[in-house]
């Protein structure tokens, strides 16, 4: 099969983002009552008080940005994570980072800090996806190589959900697992626009780190005693993405639960078109990941009236089969 021709910066990038536009106006529109969006943006902008100005505003807007801001965190830490382990099929949990967080939200859900503290689950998340990510750093020593942190990473994840399987044996009550239990499915549905302004600082934060990492990566293709020559910090760059992915994915996850697969997904299937460029692969990932987020969340709201499926669970049921095909793919090419 003919690999897709490599794409110009902005012609890519123009492409990805006027999808993003379509699907984010589409975003406001669907539901389990599509509204008329011209009436209802009139209304909100006009301080009118209507039944469909309050949809927009206080249901359809926020959903929709999280599902932007959650989807292009976790297509930039995928193509971050990639381009630093130089393996196509590493992803933001590899290093711990999503198990931790999913750790540390649960425990705030299980003492029931989650709902007398809004900061609390945010908080657990990013405190969890560090502390996940400080034991990889530990276990795998300073100057570990790529097979030694995958490792690392596999190992502090088992630990991660076996320590959420123990909780959930603990919990006091019916009503706390399946709370629980819900979070870990993913959802984008019910949030306020008040959980999206929780959840931005340290995504913000996160990517503000990734954001000078290009050329290191680009860089790191090369191998790393040939990074390491040309002035490259490679202890450094390791810490640098480690704690940027930390924050964004600790803060994204604690919000919406685990929504697993986009940060694998996204970059390999934009690879190509950037012609295999970490550098250039971490804004087209972004965005991206944003539009499979959005667009898995707008088929989601299409199943009939009380089927409540939720968009972590669609993701899974699209990306395991593709990670399948990844791993049957990769054999191919070593026999």
């Amino acid at each position: 099969m003919r690999q897709p021709l490599p794409l110009t910066q902005k012609r890519l990038t123009g492409g990805l983002l006027l999808i993003l536009a379509a699907l984010f106006l589409l975003s406001l529109f669907i539901g389990s009552n599509p509204i008329s969006l011209f009436q209802a943006m009139r209304d909100a902008l006009l301080d009118t008080p209507s039944v469909i100005a309050m949809i927009l505003t206080e249901i359809r807007l926020p959903r929709t940005l999280i599902a932007v801001v959650t989807g292009a965190t976790l297509g930039l830490c995928g193509a971050a994570m990639q381009g630093l382990l130089r393996n196509p099929l590493a992803s933001p949990g590899l290093i711990g980072s999503a198990s931790g967080a999913a750790l540390g939200a649960v425990c705030m859900l299980y003492f029931g800090l989650s709902s007398t503290l809004p900061m609390a689950l945010p908080a657990g998340g990013v405190i969890g996806a560090l502390a996940a990510t400080l034991l990889v750093y530990l276990l795998a020593g300073r100057d570990a190589g790529t097979l030694t942190l995958i490792l690392a990473g596999v190992a502090i994840n088992a630990m991660a959900l076996a320590l959420i399987a123990l909780l959930l044996n603990l919990a006091p009550s019916p009503y706390a697992v399946r709370e629980i239990v819900l979070w870990m499915m993913g959802s984008i549905a019910n949030h306020s626009m008040a959980d999206f302004q929780i959840m931005l600082p340290g995504i913000l934060l996160g990517w503000f780190l990734l954001m000078g990492t290009g050329r290191s990566l680009d860089a790191l293709t090369l191998g790393e005693e040939t990074a390491t020559t040309m002035g490259f910090s490679l202890p450094l760059l390791r810490w640098r993405i480690f704690i940027a992915i930390a924050l964004a994915v600790g803060s994204a996850i604690s919000i919406t639960g685990s929504i697993g697969f986009i940060g694998l997904v996204v970059p390999h299937l934009l690879r190509p078109l950037v012609n295999h460029q970490p550098s250039r692969l971490l804004l087209a990932s972004a965005i991206g990941g944003a539009i499979l987020l959005l667009a898995a969340d707008i088929c989601v709201r299409l199943f009939p009236a009380g089927t409540d499926i939720k968009v972590g669970v669609l993701t899974s049921l699209v990306g395991a089969p593709f990670f399948l095909y990844l791993i049957i793919k990769s054999r191919r090419y070593q026999l």
